[in-house]
């Protein structure tokens, strides 16, 4: 197979009709950080042609131009796709048809999203396959690294992994798994820079790199792609806990009125403060190892009263959009004040690089041990933010209000079929998983050698907070029903005054 690396070159296809295709195509894709925004267009940036024949595929990155809106400015996206043409219709790729072409010598071919075809797919393992560690592989602008001595097998079929929100993973058999960065930003993605650093410092905490692709963009050497260790037995840290809380809530003793002798979480079969114990310990083995191996600092006066600040701002927005925070504003600050107030009392905050976006959903158990994954951080924040140094314990905060979601979960899921509140009871019941698992994690954490969460109370505080507002905006105005799942925790919140544990 060869490569084209001329510019637009899309095999003699019009690029607006590509475009026109593009345009009410975009909107629907899962990874399309633009929903609910008006597109003024969408332009071909580059298109490299890396399968030749038919079918054909090429790398193309879009650049999508935003019109401004209510709290949006006009803004430009890039993207990267993966484009496949062929020239007759398969049935197995229909739901990855992006369109045809209409009119000239092209009339009638397909355009679809070839990371959905495991026939042009494995182009990429083969591409690695043909790097060592010490000589990477090129095709056109696009450069391929490997980090396994052992190269990939190419003959895989790939599958596109369903769950994917902002990029498309494709497993590779039950070898690999290929992470495609569907938005793109100029620069190193920390998922790639956290894994080698982690893999370079003998972690067993994640899956292990294999190999890497980049391109230069936006004059920056820019991650495509990151190819990695499949977790083949590897379950979903959110599946196990949804499943100990459905057990929980389906031992008939805990269907009564909550009598004294009712079942309590650690006496059901499902109990999950074990497993929260030892993802404690994993993710402080992984806090050390990043700490070990990439800068570190502490944290002075002026960047606790900056970081007080923001906190702070975020709120001020939050109760503009959410009325029902208003009434515990005032109480919610002061987490705020008691962390300006570290800085002042000169109590030492340790900053480094973090996970960024950590909860259950970014775990997942294999047959041995705990593994932490997508180390993208948030993608909705620039890149300077997601590479930016932090206090841990804000990963700390982060899982342990997963672990309240988790609890209340199924709570929600009856409110929005219309079961209306919740029993008392199944209320106490989640409250106490919460609480018993939150609980373990952070002994767990403290049992790995690192500082115990719960003898940093202000600063465990001041995060979850943080992170509790976020998510009352973002449930008021996507998942209304799931409001009182952070709303329960806003009001613990305000009414906690922090304590040593």
């Amino acid at each position: 197979m060869t490569e084209s690396t001329r510019p637009h070159d899309l095999r003699g296809i019009p690029v607006d009709a590509v475009c026109g295709q593009l345009l009410p195509w975009l909107p629907r894709q899962r990874w399309f950080a633009g929903k609910g925004r008006t597109i003024r267009g969408v332009r071909v940036v580059s298109a490299v042609e890396v399968v030749r024949g038919d079918p054909a595929m090429f790398h193309v990155v879009l650049a999508v131009e935003h019109e401004a809106a209510a709290g949006h400015p006009a803004a430009v996206d890039h993207y990267q796709l993966l484009l496949g043409v062929r020239r007759w219709r398969i049935d197995r790729l229909d739901y990855a048809t992006i369109g045809r072409v209409r009119g000239g010598t092209h009339d009638g071919t397909v355009l679809y999203d070839a990371a959905h075809d495991s026939e042009l797919s494995r182009w990429l393992l083969e591409r690695f396959a043909d790097a060592t560690v010490d000589r990477p592989a090129a095709a056109g602008p696009l450069v391929f690294h490997r980090y396994a001595d052992r190269p990939p097998r190419t003959r895989l079929a790939g599958l596109v992994v369903g769950a994917e929100q902002s990029n498309t993973s494709i497993v590779f058999g039950d070898d690999v798994i290929m992470k495609l960065f569907r938005r793109l930003t100029p620069g190193v993605n920390p998922d790639l820079e956290l894994c080698l650093a982690l893999a370079d410092a003998g972690s067993r905490r994640i899956p292990q790199p294999v190999a890497w692709f980049e391109s230069e963009f936006g004059g920056e050497t820019t991650t495509l792609g990151l190819l990695q260790e499949y977790l083949r037995t590897g379950t979903d840290g959110w599946e196990l806990a949804k499943t100990s809380v459905r057990d929980l809530y389906a031992d008939q003793d805990l269907h009564g009125i909550g009598s004294a002798d009712a079942l309590r979480a650690h006496e059901v079969g499902g109990d999950f403060a074990g497993e929260s114990f030892r993802l404690g310990v994993a993710t402080a083995e992984v806090h050390a190892d990043l700490a070990r191996t990439l800068p570190t600092e502490t944290a002075g006066e002026e960047q606790l009263a900056a970081l007080a600040e923001q906190m702070s701002r975020r709120l001020d927005a939050a109760t503009e959009v959410v009325a029902d925070l208003a009434p515990f504003a005032d109480r919610l600050r002061d987490a705020y004040r008691d962390l300006a107030r570290l800085g002042r009392e000169d109590h030492p905050v340790p900053l480094q690089r973090i996970h960024g976006d950590f909860h259950l959903g970014q775990v997942m158990r294999t047959a041995t041990r705990w593994v932490l994954i997508d180390f993208e951080g948030e993608p909705a924040q620039p890149l300077v933010e997601r590479r930016a140094l932090h206090s841990p314990l804000r990963d700390v905060a982060a899982m342990l209000r997963s672990f309240d979601y988790a609890a209340r979960h199924l709570l929600a899921e009856r409110r929005a079929g219309g079961a209306g509140s919740p029993a008392p009871h199944l209320v106490r019941r989640a409250e106490e998983w919460a609480m018993r698992n939150r609980d373990a994690f952070c002994a767990g954490y403290a049992k790995a050698g690192a500082v115990d969460p719960r003898a940093e109370p202000v600063l465990l505080r001041a995060f979850e907070t943080d992170k509790a507002v976020y998510e009352v905006v973002y449930e008021s105005g996507n998942r209304p029903t799931w409001l009182p799942v952070p709303m329960s925790a806003i009001r613990r919140l305000a009414d906690r005054a922090p304590q040593p544990h």
